[in-house]
């Protein structure tokens, strides 16, 4: 892989100023540095793609991600650094549409091998309320219109579809080391199987199907387990609500046995924990998995999504 060290190649030098990015030092620092080691380096967008890639990648990659822990990746402005960083490095893994800078950062790059997570499986489009009750009317007034939904690492079924084609696009960049990214994939996509047969299993009887969050990330997850997410939010976490949509949760959550209002970890609960004050319901975390930190349920992927699942089956009363 790249064996460039200790200075900044020429031609990630003249990417940066192509981009616009001014004038950076001959020499490079330690950030930029992380794209030139002697694997197989993949710089990627987020948590979700980073545990990708190191479960994949195992030992012979080196992965660095452009959102740091406790950063919240909708709104990321990448540095100037990284985009030298991303140049630098023999892959991007990304989730086109979810992070505009990134989208953008990719599509100037030269970095040979690019892998957009969101062409390894299908989109949907979702607004505020996804699941069963979507399917029986139209969006309410004032209620987000629906928009691709990016969050496909939610939902264990669709995420192993994009563990298999980033496997295989790591295969054909390194295939020096393509029987262990194969192992490695198929390791991986089995416990994504397990996981979600504990999710089938253990939301399969429950007193409620609906569940109600801040943002709407949890779409694909819901249709996939035979849920409804009510999200207070549409796809953007930073979204405010209307009063009318606060209303319709209200009355949602007496008709359909509702218990618990979720909010995430990386974004403020206090419009979580005022719909739930005024409706007199519970709050807990739902987590996103968009970066793991000191306040997440877990270390790791799994562990936060067995986190997601006890939380779901106490506010939906599984049998």
């Amino acid at each position: 892989m790249n064996v460039r060290r200790q200075c900044i190649s020429g031609v990630a030098v003249a990417a940066a100023t192509a981009l616009g990015l001014g004038a950076l030092s001959g020499c490079s620092t330690d950030s930029a540095a992380a794209g030139n080691t002697d694997k197989f380096d993949v710089v990627a967008s987020f948590y979700p793609m980073t545990f990708l890639a190191e479960q994949i990648g195992g030992s012979h990659v080196h992965v660095t991600s452009l959102t740091k822990p406790g950063q919240e990746p909708h709104d990321l402005e990448i540095s100037a650094q990284q985009r030298v960083q991303l140049e630098e490095s023999d892959a991007v893994l990304y989730l086109k549409n979810l992070q505009p800078t990134i989208d953008d950062a990719v599509s100037q790059s030269e970095v040979k091998t690019k892998i957009d997570a969101a062409s390894l499986t299908t989109l949907e489009q979702h607004g505020n309320e996804v699941g069963g009750h979507a399917a029986e009317h139209d969006t309410h007034e004032g209620e987000e219109s629906a928009g691709q939904d990016p969050h496909i690492w939610l939902d264990p079924v669709k995420y192993a579809e994009v563990a298999k084609g980033v496997g295989s696009a790591f295969e054909k960049a390194d295939p020096d080391h393509a029987a262990d990214y194969k192992k490695n994939t198929a390791a991986l996509v089995a416990k994504l199987d397990d996981l979600n047969t504990r999710f089938e299993e253990g939301l399969a009887n429950t007193d409620s199907k609906v569940f109600i969050t801040t943002h709407a990330a949890f779409g694909y997850l819901a249709e996939r387990y035979g849920l409804t997410e009510e999200a207070i939010s549409g796809l953007d976490p930073e979204s405010e609500p209307s009063a009318n949509r606060v209303k319709e949760l209200e009355k949602m959550a007496k008709a359909d046995g509702v218990t618990t209002v979720f909010y995430e970890t990386l974004v403020s609960g206090k419009t979580a924990e005022t719909v739930a004050e005024d409706a007199g319901l519970k709050t807990d975390v739902l987590d996103p998995i968009e970066g793991i930190t000191d306040k997440s349920r877990g270390t790791d992927y799994f562990s936060v999504q067995e986190a997601n699942l006890k939380a779901l089956q106490t506010a939906l009363g599984a049998k």
